[in-house]
Formats: structure tokens, C-alpha cells, sequence
């Protein structure tokens, strides 16, 4: 690689260095070392993997030597000796004939973001039994009613319009057990919903409990 597109990669190297932080590792890889043993020709927070300059080829860099796939790869995960977890890019620099003259590489250390998450998915998960939608929690018992009508049509699994006297009895069971007709003037509303009468209601809340 020439002077310039070496001073060029150093600059971009030590703008994401310090653009995303100390977690973050750039590495440059000259394929056209006199040295292929010495191939990092200049690194930004080598502290995360432990290496520095005139240090030796990654699997990546052995690969692209031995004339293996010179592929870009992005998003990868990759670990380091001592345990990090990294999540790596690698992208290939070519002449102009195309051929693979030195590799840049991104190595962020995501080890804390990991335990992290999994901290996370402990702290909010549920057990199996309580589903995995969550309950929505209204602001008022007239939010409330519209939120257990839509409940128990959910619970039949067709619309109104649809459904037959035995559905709107199990759909008016369900208002019952929930505590729906606690609410006041509730009947009326379920009454409209459902298009039923209110004799009709008080006979299908009792035909409901007689199916208990």
C-alpha cells in the first residue's frame, strides 16, 4: 500500500477509534508485508484484543495470504483469548487489479452488552403461564369495559355479526367471571354491543354460570 492510502487508513482508523470509544478496535493489515508475520501496521485500542503494531496475522489475514477468500465479511462475532466476545467487521483493501493488498478491520468488545442483556432478559422475564402479550392497564372504568368486550370477542374468535347464540353466551360468561357487570351501567353497553336485550343479558349470564 502507498503512502497516501496508508495515511488516509490511519486517519479513518483514528476517527472510529475515537468516534465509538475505547470498546472499539481498528486494526490495519498490510498483505504486502516484507514481514507477513508482522502484517498490523497500525491499531487504535489494541488493549481490546492485546495486540500491536508489528504484530501477527488473524485467522482472517492467514486466510487472504494463503490466497483463501478475500470475501468482505461484516457483523461477525469473533473472541479473543482471554474471553472478550467481539463483534467484528472485516473488509478487504484492493489495487487496482482488484487483488487484496490489506484488510480493515473493526472489532467492538460487546462482552458487557451481552451479560448485560442477558441481566435484562432475566430481570423481565415472566413465567410461561402469564403469555406473552401483555396486559393492557386502563386509565378508567369505561376503558375498562371496551378493553374486556374486546377481550372476550378475542376469546370466541369471530365478530359479532358472526356470531351464534352459544358464542354470545360464552362471550357474556367470560364479561361475568371477569367482574365486567361490576362496573356501573355496564349491562347497557354490553346490551348495544352484542345487539341483545336486557332480559336476554340476565338469561345468558345465568345460562353461563348453569355451563360452570
Amino acid at each position: 500500500m502507498n503512502a497516501s492510502m496508508l495515511q488516509f487508513l490511519f486517519r479513518l482508523a483514528k476517527a472510529l477509534a475515537v468516534q465509538f470509544g475505547p470498546n472499539c478496535e481498528v486494526v490495519i493489515h498490510d498483505l504486502l508485508s516484507n514481514d507477513p508475520d508482522s502484517s498490523i501496521v497500525a491499531i487504535e485500542n489494541g488493549h481490546v484484543s492485546g495486540r500491536k503494531v508489528g504484530d501477527g496475522p488473524s485467522h482472517v489475514v492467514l486466510e487472504a495470504l494463503r490466497g483463501g477468500s478475500t470475501e468482505d465479511r461484516l457483523s461477525y462475532l469473533t473472541k479473543t483469548r482471554d474471553g472478550k466476545t467481539l463483534k467484528s467487521t472485516t473488509i478487504y483493501i484492493r489495487d487496482e487489479n482488484r487483488q487484496a493488498i490489506g484488510i480493515f478491520s473493526i472489532n467492538y468488545d460487546i462482552t458487557l452488552m451481552l451479560a448485560m442483556e442477558e441481566t435484562l432478559k432475566q430481570f423481565t422475564a415472566t413465567p410461561e403461564e402469564a403469555g406473552g402479550t401483555p396486559e393492557p392497564i386502563a386509565q378508567n372504568v369505561s376503558d375498562l369495559l371496551d378493553e374486556l368486550i374486546e377481550q372476550s370477542v378475542k376469546r370466541v374468535g369471530k365478530p359479532v355479526a358472526l356470531m351464534s347464540k352459544e358464542d354470545k353466551v360464552n362471550a357474556i360468561r367470560f364479561l361475568n367471571d371477569t367482574g365486567a357487570f361490576l362496573i356501573t351501567k355496564s349491562g347497557g353497553k354490553v346490551c348495544k354491543y352484542f345487539g341483545i336485550s336486557k332480559y336476554t343479558l340476565y338469561s345468558y349470564i345465568e345460562e353461563g354460570k348453569g355451563k360452570e
